[in-house]
């Protein structure tokens, strides 16, 4: 089981430089394209554009608000520090990379407390 938690962790941190990479890579595109500013109404108009996008643009706010929700609080629940990291790359990068991001920093945590344990159990 460490092992899976090992390869996990490294699938979390691949998963967050792709989806830095990617989004920013479209971002750039668009302001390639539609001028020189990060024209923010321009860009949700376009994601609303026609019947796929609003599709995927409601999926994503939907499921990043629920996910957005759990990271916090399972945040909380870990007492994991730098929280405010995540949250801010959520606005600033993209959600595609904050949430695997977590999810890194999450199995970190883990690993920690599972540590500690251990500690406690061998001074015993």
């Amino acid at each position: 089981m460490i092992k899976k938690i090992k390869w996990l962790k490294w699938i979390y941190l691949g998963l967050a430089i792709l989806g830095a990479v990617l989004p920013t890579l479209a971002n750039i595109e668009f302001v390639k394209t539609y001028g020189p500013s990060f024209d923010i109404q321009l860009f949700i108009d376009l994601a609303n554009n026609n019947p796929a996008s609003q599709s995927l643009s409601r999926d994503l706010f939907i499921g990043s608000t629920a996910v957005f929700i759990w990271i916090v609080s399972e945040s909380k629940r870990l007492e994991m520090k730098n929280l405010w990291v995540v949250i801010l790359t959520t606005f600033t990068i993209a959600f595609a990379f904050s949430a695997p991001l977590f999810l890194y920093l999450r199995e970190l945590r883990i690993e920690e407390i599972n540590r500690d344990q251990i500690d406690v159990l061998e001074r015993k």
